[in-house]
């Protein structure tokens, strides 16, 4: 008994630190306790002692500050007074549980509906452990987007930064971030206006849609998935696919994927023990692939730069700017970028054409999916100093998060929010405050006008070889609080 007791509580503990501690360390359950004779009472009290004593400190570590942030807010009439309305909810684990529960991308979820209702637009609450206030508001969210780097400043949570890196430019921050967005924005100018990159868009779209030829039914989020990446492998390692390290890639990626959204419990076997080291796998592919590009140039000489070749790596080995380990996270982050975002938004214009054939022949329907689906709900945001807006005040180190989804489906702002309408956008203002799929200010996603394109040409030969399709009612977009399909978006096509 007291050996199964000390086993399950020593795993407890692993995990509890797994969760708040994430390191990458392939630790996997201790085994149960062999034991040879009777445990006597002060042999169980001191195995207790030892594991409570670390877990004592780790929850004060944790929460110590909570409670002190709770107890000077009490006293503090001024303070509570300025902070937006709200609840902190459950010790530990506060509100989030209900903030990431599931429900419909193009809707606002059941947590932000009754909390905007009873608290307002901004409302303060406690999530991924830490006191935040929450934007539905499109002026805050616009002031807060705007404010980087001055008042705010991008905060994930620890969890993201163990699986994406520390130099990743999706939590970067500072001159780190500043350096690496400077890069991706030539080398998005560089690539849309090349030529090479329009045939590579053309030539996969063409050939997704003519292996759907016989066929009655596909699983469009896979096809999506399928046309995007080998789009961006591309474009930025310049592989094919029909080149092995190209399915290694793929493997590594989509496993990569799956832990990105998962509990992040580092504990070998789980999802996101196992993200952790595919990224490590497509970081050595990646330094591979760069180390024999190097081995060619110094081969080759000028032979080789008359070659034509113009991907993102070829550009990027001759940034100075940026370190090794810089440029490696540099090709994950836009192989990251180039995946899913992509194929995830047009898997969702796919979607909503099926329920408006009439807006298909029009082709105006990329701006009205992303409002509608809703594919990045919020950011994290973390307050650098005390912030006053209006008649609030948000502490310094509070979280915020603006939460685009609330102003893309607020009635206030979009008539008829909840209705798929492209034609709304011929005289609704596509850069206003009250759309932003793609961010905003200094974090405004460099890749957004490359996602376009992919997505413009695949729905031009959509259109151009007649195809059309219906789809399931009870397969719509979910926000987990990523979004996807549940169903994997099964097309039943029409090919008469």
């Amino acid at each position: 008994m007291a050996s199964a007791w000390l086993w399950s509580s020593t795993t407890f503990l692993m995990i509890f630190i797994s969760i708040f501690f994430p390191i990458p360390l392939p630790i996997s359950l201790p085994p149960p306790i062999t034991v040879t004779a009777a445990w006597s009472w002060p042999q169980i009290a001191i195995s207790m002692a030892c594991l409570l004593v670390p877990l004592t400190i780790i929850t004060l570590i944790h929460f110590l500050p909570l409670l002190i942030l709770h107890h000077d807010h009490r006293h503090n009439n001024n303070n509570n007074k300025n902070l937006p309305k709200g609840s902190f909810g459950w010790p530990l684990l506060g509100e989030t549980l209900g903030f990431l529960n599931p429900h419909p991308s193009t809707s606002l979820g059941t947590f932000l509906q009754d909390h905007c209702s009873r608290y307002g637009k901004v409302f303060r609450s406690h999530l991924f452990l830490s006191p935040t206030v929450v934007s539905c508001d499109q002026e805050l969210n616009y002031f807060i987007l705007q404010n980087e780097g001055k008042l705010f400043e991008c905060s994930y949570p620890k969890p993201i930064h163990g699986i994406l890196g520390n130099v990743s430019m999706l939590v970067a921050v500072g001159d780190t971030h500043r350096r690496l967005r400077n890069v991706a924005l030539s080398l998005v100018n560089v690539t849309k206006s090349n030529p090479e990159f329009l045939h590579d868009v053309e030539m996969t779209a063409t050939m997704i849609l003519k292996s759907w030829s016989g066929k009655e039914q596909v699983l469009f989020c896979e096809e999506a998935r399928k046309y995007s990446f080998n789009v961006i492998v591309k474009q930025v390692l310049g592989l094919t696919p029909k080149d092995p390290e190209t399915t290694r890639i793929l493997e590594d990626f989509l496993t990569f994927m799956k832990g990105l959204i998962s509990l992040p419990l580092y504990v070998a076997g789980t999802p996101y023990a196992r993200a952790v080291q595919a990224r490590s796998r497509i970081a050595s592919s990646v330094k591979a692939i760069i180390e024999e590009r190097k081995r060619r140039r110094r081969m080759e000489g000028e032979g080789y730069f008359g070659k034509g070749k113009v991907d993102f790596l070829e550009i990027l080995l001759g940034v100075e700017t940026l370190s090794e380990d810089e440029k490696v996270s540099f090709v994950l982050d836009s192989l990251l970028g180039g995946y899913e975002t992509t194929s995830l938004l047009l898997a969702m214009v796919v979607h909503f054409l099926g329920q408006s054939p009439l807006a298909l022949s029009h082709l105006k329907v990329i701006n009205e999916a992303m409002r509608c689906g809703n594919i990045v709900k919020f950011v994290h945001r973390k307050a650098l100093k005390d912030v006053k807006f209006r008649d609030y005040l948000i502490p310094s180190g509070w979280k915020v998060l603006p939460v685009f989804t609330a102003v893309h489906l607020d009635p206030s702002l979009h008539p008829n929010a909840l209705k798929f309408d492209p034609w709304r956008w011929e005289s609704e203002d596509q850069t206003s405050k009250k759309f932003t799929p793609f961010g905003g200010g200094l974090r405004c996603c460099p890749g957004s006008e490359l996602a376009k394109v992919e997505i413009a040409f695949f729905l031009h030969h959509l259109v151009l070889q007649n195809f059309r399709w219906r789809t399931e009612d009870s397969d719509g977009p979910l926000a987990f609080p990523y979004v996807e399909f549940e169903k994997g978006l099964l097309l039943n096509l029409d090919h008469s």
